[in-house]
């Protein structure tokens, strides 16, 4: 029988097409799947990525319940255009500690994987509380409502004890310490002893000035934006541009990107 005819044979029979189907998928797979069991770890480690502090982690909760993943993706792909835009591409090792990752695929608004330190945290509140007063074609609602709502502290530990389990690797002195490091970052006077952060958390620093309001949940929110990639030193990597001559094959088809 030659090739054809038992090419013929295979979609003439949907039994024997569905078995073939399953033989070459198995096979693909295992050459796929297989080799990760021999790697312990297929992230390549980073100088600087750490994990979140507990005002960091607690701010990402925020930002997740609030959807804010559906219109900012936190990926910028090696493309020309986006690298000249957002800075060095995303490395895989910044969202290590990320459950779930927010790397996303739509822009309604613009990428934020680099907004950590781009703007001050007033600007920031200005622009959660009234997105249109600073950016006045933005389609983003209003979150003026975080920063009335009291951010819950208490459970701050029991969330990173979670994250420990699936392989963040916070310490129990961390965990420990969650609310009263969450309060000392954000500034509140209610933070009885002011030493001890910046060893536990790789020198994050912590404001000067306590300030005497309750701890918002934007706060909390300003807090994670701030930080999102800033832990890499980008200076010491070479980004490796695309040829301009390719650029007419980078051309975003998402045109409604902010």
């Amino acid at each position: 029988m030659s090739i054809m005819n038992r090419h013929k044979f295979l979609e003439k029979n949907s039994g024997p097409l569905v078995a073939a189907i399953l033989v070459v998928v198995s096979i693909g797979g295992l050459i796929e799947i297989a080799p990760l069991f021999y790697v312990e770890n297929t992230i390549e480690k980073v100088e600087g990525v750490r994990p979140y502090t507990p005002l960091e982690l607690a701010g990402r909760d925020i930002y997740i319940r609030e959807g804010c993943y559906s219109c900012h993706s936190q990926m910028v792909r090696p493309l020309r255009d986006e690298v000249e835009r957002y800075g060095h591409y995303s490395l895989a090792a910044e969202s290590m500690y990320d459950h779930p990752f927010q790397w996303g695929s739509k822009r309604t608004g613009p990428d934020l994987a680099r907004v950590g330190g781009k703007y001050s945290d007033d600007w920031h509140r200005q622009h959660l509380i009234d997105p249109r007063s600073l950016v006045p074609g933005s389609v983003m609602p209003p979150y003026a409502f975080l920063d009335g709502e009291e951010l819950d502290i208490e459970r701050i530990a029991d969330k990173m004890k979670t994250n420990r389990k699936v392989g963040v690797p916070y310490t129990d002195e961390q965990i420990e310490s969650a609310a009263h490091d969450l309060r000392m970052q954000a500034g509140s006077p209610y933070a009885e002893d002011y030493s001890g952060f910046e060893e536990r958390w790789g020198g994050v620093a912590i404001p000067d000035i306590p300030t005497n309001k309750t701890i918002t949940e934007m706060d909390a929110l300003i807090a994670y934006l701030q930080v999102l990639g800033t832990m890499v030193d980008f200076s010491t990597f070479e980004i490796d541009a695309p040829d301009p001559d390719d650029l007419s094959a980078e051309i975003q088809t998402d045109g409604t990107e902010g």
